[in-house]
């Protein structure tokens, strides 16, 4: 995966900093699919679940590649499990029987399982290590 900042050259001696980097916090919608690339590499396709703000769910795709994130972690998580992801937004171009197509998704570059506490004043809900 490339460097999440990356200069881009406006001209006249100005450059803008951009940078890609997800965080997200939310639920596993839908059984984890795992599939094994012609490579050999493996990958785990998950749907996550995050509220927008004031509104509905947002759905939305990582890939979670068993080389970066560990065939552990990704075995560890089912639907309906809370989970904290990193990584970056990445577009990538391919051939159905529709013609072609494009999908947007986060591959991550960490994975984690959140569970939750019960504490006096609520729930708390934090990374397990």
């Amino acid at each position: 995966m490339s460097d999440p900042a990356a200069r881009v050259h406006l001209g006249r001696g100005r450059t803008l900093l951009t940078v890609n980097v997800v965080v997200l916090a939310g639920t596993v919608a839908a059984d984890p699919v795992t599939r094994r690339m012609p490579s050999g590499d493996e990958v785990t396709e998950l749907r996550i679940s995050v509220p927008e703000t004031g509104r509905r769910l947002l759905p939305l795709p990582v890939a979670a590649w068993h080389a970066t994130v560990g065939r552990a972690t990704v075995d560890a998580i089912a639907k309906g499990d809370a989970v904290l992801v990193h990584g970056q937004l990445v577009r990538r171009f391919y051939r159905s029987g529709a013609g072609a197509r494009s999908l947007t998704e986060v591959v991550a570059t960490g994975l984690r399982r959140l569970e939750e506490r019960e504490h006096e004043e609520g729930t708390e809900i934090s990374a397990r290590a």
